[in-house]
């Protein structure tokens, strides 16, 4: 009986997700209830509905009808609103946390006070805050080294850093009134110096598959400058590692995420069966936890699910079964990058309605995926945020991204990308600095 998968999001993370379970040799049908109509998507699906994604009611809806035999969930507010709650409870296997599992994304709080309470490493200095109430003497003893985050979800856009966004004491303590007065709880933490990376696990609950080392670049503009975004693209090297990161930090972001999964589980009472995404920081002191998703990044899936070698179906089955353990889990020994083009003004005032016209003389190096966009008389156009995302593999990074590189430029319209990702000169300054980091 052949696999029936359903997917939900619709996103360039889910276009992947897609692309990866279509390339499985079980061939399964595919099913896909996003919140909008991304072409690349339903070309691979057998039904495609749309719908608010974290609403447990239409989700099940569609479940019901099409009745599933498996469930892969992409963003983070399904998972949040707890559609895989309502599915495991309908009978459908979910590869992505019940709502209570999904606190290690949906609350940073959640997260530091779980490493601390099971004595896990990797916690900087934290405090939670509902008012303003102690808040400036808490920035006061971190000056100039502090970041304060939103508690909960925000789309990757709800953290500032001081130095970077934040400029004077002024300016931290007023975004701190502002989530005050929208009722939002913060966090306020050390600032960690060195080097991002993410270490991205496939989780049964009692194994866990590590995959390739990504660094994903979150400012929108070239140098690491502009507001954050969701994510301007990311690479990855062949090795599974980064020119920055030394075997010592994989070790330990792999224990990281090993004792998370152990204490989340024991704290939950529920095996987290799912992707578990640990964005790590390589400092002088060892490696640090910045924050966990609960789902596969975007981009940084982009770039690991086009290396991934494995029958992504037979992984996706084994996390629900917890059989994960029985499974060899195989990347191409190849370096990728991938670059987002998005609207220009993106992220604070994006152009909507460009057409966006695609070379068509794709190479068999070259993977691309839809993001937001829509059809519109017969074109595809954006709608005002990450439009598409181009993923490119090669021997080395700096190979891939010139690659990379040469077919983001032939995308025309009011677009624009980061050039600087994957570039040789890049990677060398972040090389340059992870070493001060690691000498001072």
């Amino acid at each position: 009986m052949r696999e029936r998968i359903l997917i939900v999001g619709s996103g360039a993370r889910e276009h992947a997700i897609a692309a990866a379970l279509a390339r499985s040799p079980q061939k399964p049908e595919l099913l896909c209830f996003g919140s909008a109509v991304n072409p690349g998507i339903e070309i691979l699906c057998v039904e495609y509905a749309t719908g608010d994604v974290a609403d447990c009611d239409a989700v099940m809806k569609f479940a019901n009808k099409e009745r599933p035999r498996l469930a892969v969930i992409g963003p983070e507010a399904p998972l949040a609103a707890g559609v895989a709650d309502a599915l495991w409870a309908a009978g459908i296997p979910v590869v992505g946390p019940t709502q209570s599992l999904a606190r290690l994304e949906s609350s940073k709080s959640f997260t530091r006070d779980l490493l601390q309470r099971y004595e896990i490493p990797g916690n900087p200095f934290f405090q939670r805050f509902t008012s303003m109430d102690g808040v400036e003497a808490v920035l006061a003893g971190l000056p100039g080294r502090h970041v304060i985050k939103d508690d909960g979800l925000a789309g990757g856009k709800g953290v500032k850093v001081c130095g970077d966004h934040l400029h004077s004491m002024e300016e931290s303590l007023a975004f701190c009134a502002e989530l005050v007065e929208h009722g939002r709880s913060f966090v306020i933490e050390e600032k960690l110096v060195g080097e991002e990376f993410s270490l991205i696990s496939f989780c049964d609950g009692k194994t866990l598959k590590h995959m390739p080392l990504v660094q994903d670049h979150k400012r929108a503009y070239e140098g690491d400058r502009g507001p954050n975004t969701g994510g301007m693209g990311s690479y990855s090297d062949a090795d599974g590692r980064l020119p920055f990161v030394t075997e010592e930090d994989v070790r330990l972001a792999g224990e990281i995420n090993q004792r998370v999964a152990g204490a989340v589980e024991e704290a939950c009472g529920r095996p987290y069966q799912g992707i578990l995404y640990g964005g790590f920081m390589a400092t002088r002191d060892g490696v640090r936890l910045i924050e966990y998703n609960a789902r596969f990044g975007d981009p940084e899936c982009l770039n690991l699910l086009t290396l991934l070698e494995t029958d992504f179906v037979a992984i996706c089955r084994a996390i629900v079964e917890q059989t994960l353990a029985d499974i060899d889990v195989l990347f191409r020994g190849l370096a990728s990058v991938c670059k987002y083009v998005v609207p220009a003004g993106y992220p604070d005032s994006p152009r909507k309605g460009d057409v966006v016209l695609l070379p068509g003389d794709l190479r068999s190096d070259t993977r691309l995926y839809l993001g937001a966009v829509d059809v519109k008389g017969g074109l595809l156009v954006s709608t005002g945020s990450r439009t598409v995302a181009v993923v490119t593999m090669a021997e080395t990074i700096t190979e891939a991204e010139l690659i990379c590189e040469a077919f983001v430029t032939r995308i025309e319209g009011p677009f624009f990308h980061r050039a600087d990702i994957g570039t040789a000169e890049l990677i060398h300054k972040r090389v340059e600095h992870m070493a001060k980091v690691r000498a001072a």
